[in-house]
């Protein structure tokens, strides 16, 4: 992959990446297969923490040669199918597609808000990076390309999500680690990058007074101080790790 492919600019900066897992949080706690997140106890348990070793695999698969980037591929495939093992039944296909379409969808819709829009080309070449991935974990049933990818995405959010216990317990440990000014960040944060299916289930306003900050921010990197901003912000425990995103 080219040093300066879209994909690696998108992954390569910490505040696209933190956009890109606040909107997973909130597809994540809808998702019909999320007891399988309950059945590790990972996610309620630390969802910070679990935040920053998806982060890391991915910028694995992203930033590193092809051979090491395919072992980490493998990698996380060996981890789903120990877990297999242990519940005595396999993680449905469509779970690991929606996994896979949250990754590219939250890829667009952060650069987009934080950056510019994307080109149909770019948006093209983001779909590709990660099929190939699905390809690699040996998955079923995924689309071509991107443009068709559009109309099975909404077929799985139609689909695939529902919001449950599961959905209210996750948001309770959201919160929990976060503290509430963070969570209300989070929420505010989460409504400029969900689907409309999403927002809906979750019962999102459409009006978010995140773009407010959002446009003070983009200045503050201008002019040098945005470190200081994000450190006022970010939870002291993991500030080097959210730093060390920036690639």
């Amino acid at each position: 992959m080219a040093k300066n492919a879209i994909v690696r600019q998108i992954w390569g900066n910490a505040d696209t990446i933190l956009f890109i897992f606040g909107g997973a949080a909130a597809e994540f706690s809808l998702n019909k297969a999320v007891d399988w997140l309950y059945f590790t106890g990972k996610l309620p348990a630390d969802p910070l923490g679990r935040l920053f070793s998806t982060v890391v695999y991915a910028q694995q698969i992203l930033f590193l040669d092809e051979e090491s980037a395919l072992r980490a591929i493998d990698k996380i495939t060996a981890i789903h199918h120990a877990v297999e093992e242990n519940r005595g039944m396999k993680i449905p296909d469509w779970a690991y597609r929606d996994v896979l379409f949250m990754l590219i969808h939250y890829s667009i819709s952060a650069f987009e808000l934080l950056e510019r829009k994307l080109t149909g080309v770019e948006k093209e070449e983001i779909f590709e990076v990660f099929f190939r991935v699905g390809k690699r974990m040996n998955l079923k049933d995924l689309p071509q390309n991107y443009q068709d990818w559009l109309v099975v995405r909404e077929q799985h959010l139609q689909e695939n999500l529902l919001k449950s216990d599961f959905t209210m317990d996750l948001y309770k440990q959201y919160k929990k680690h976060l503290g509430f000014l963070r969570y209300m960040i989070l929420l505010e944060g989460q409504k400029l990058v969900v689907p409309f299916h999403v927002k809906k289930l979750l019962n999102f306003s459409s009006i978010s007074i995140l773009p407010i900050f959002l446009w003070f921010y983009k200045i503050s990197r201008k002019l040098k101080f945005d470190k200081l901003l994000k450190s006022a912000l970010l939870p002291s425990d993991y500030k080097q790790q959210i730093f060390a995103l920036d690639m």
